[in-house]
């Protein structure tokens, strides 16, 4: 069984804490999901409780996942205290690691992020890059998953990078059916840039929904910006414009993601040839199926399917 150990650190937020075991605890007995602090002793919330946990730091060596749900940082600083610095000491290597909002400044403040892709919540975006320009933020996105470490935006974010270990781990069926259980969807389209506050937009400029909807009913035909600038009734420039505000990516980046999508569900739900499948999901060949697929996951549709098709 997998062990996830959550690491809850002073003032921490309690929504986000109780998100791993939300969504890991749904996977059925695929993973056990345990709680500690950097001494064994109560935490204090951001909110007007305080909540007391069964383990100390001693767990953290013992985790396959480490998660570090976000806390109150007060001055934000770029020194760990000394209790914190001990316990994320303990993380053996290569395990893998999870920050959740705030929890990006403890893995930086450790040397975690040096000269790696990371993200946070957007509105702390200045703050960070001022204590860690080592890290390379990227404050558009959700999160990032740069291989055993994963770091997420805020809040419900945290449930948004569960949902990918779950998917990695055990594949979309099952991250599916997790999603469910938590009356969540299971893959929020786009980054937090469209939660960024900005000036509310003319009322007459229109929403790319609905040509995002059409497109994705339509895959398996080439999409160009100008197909779906006419679909939208935008000009070129415009569209795009109005759809990286909405999603926060751009049309060609989110298109590629969702035919990595259908491809994956498809390679784990049936036997289709690769060939066939890169044909219905829009890439104009296997070859460069494998190529944007190997871009996104790091592996090759074939072995994709033998990871996830294993016990069908």
């Amino acid at each position: 069984m997998h062990r996830v150990v959550v690491l809850a650190l002073d003032g921490v937020y309690p929504f986000e804490l109780g998100v791993p075991q939300r969504v890991f605890g749904s996977a059925g007995d695929r993973y056990e999901v345990l709680t500690c602090t950097v001494d064994g002793r109560p935490v204090r919330t951001d909110a007007d409780f305080t909540i007391a946990v069964q383990h100390g730091p001693e767990l953290l060596r013992t985790a396959d996942t480490v998660v570090i749900p976000p806390y109150d940082l007060g001055e934000p600083t770029a020194e760990l205290p000394r209790p914190v610095a001990d316990a994320l000491a303990r993380i053996q290597p290569g395990t893998r690691t999870v920050s959740i909002c705030t929890g990006a400044f403890a893995l930086a403040a450790a040397g975690v992020l040096d000269g790696r892709r990371a993200t946070t919540h957007w509105c702390l975006t200045e703050r960070f890059r001022r204590l860690f320009p080592a890290v390379q933020l990227d404050p558009d996105v959700l999160f990032v998953d740069d291989g055993d470490v994963l770091t997420s935006a805020g809040a419900a974010s945290g449930v948004d990078v569960c949902l990918h270990l779950v998917r990695s781990d055990h594949g979309s069926e099952v991250a599916n059916q997790v999603a469910r259980l938590c009356v969540v969807p299971p893959w929020r389209d786009g980054g937090q840039a469209q939660y960024i506050e900005r000036p509310v937009p003319d009322p007459g400029e229109s929403s790319t929904a609905a040509t995002r909807a059409w497109a994705l009913e339509n895959l398996h035909t080439p999409l160009s910006l100008a197909d779906l600038a006419e679909h939208a009734r935008m000009s070129g420039r415009t569209f795009a414009r109005r759809f990286r505000e909405e999603v926060g990516t751009s049309p060609g980046r989110w298109l590629t993601q969702q035919r990595v999508a259908r491809a994956r569900h498809l390679l784990e739900s049936t036997d289709l040839p690769v060939d066939e499948i890169a044909v219905q999901v829009g890439f104009a060949t296997a070859a460069s199926l494998r190529q944007h697929l190997h871009a996104a996951i790091g592996v090759a549709p074939l072995a994709y399917r033998r990871t996830f098709r294993a016990g069908v």
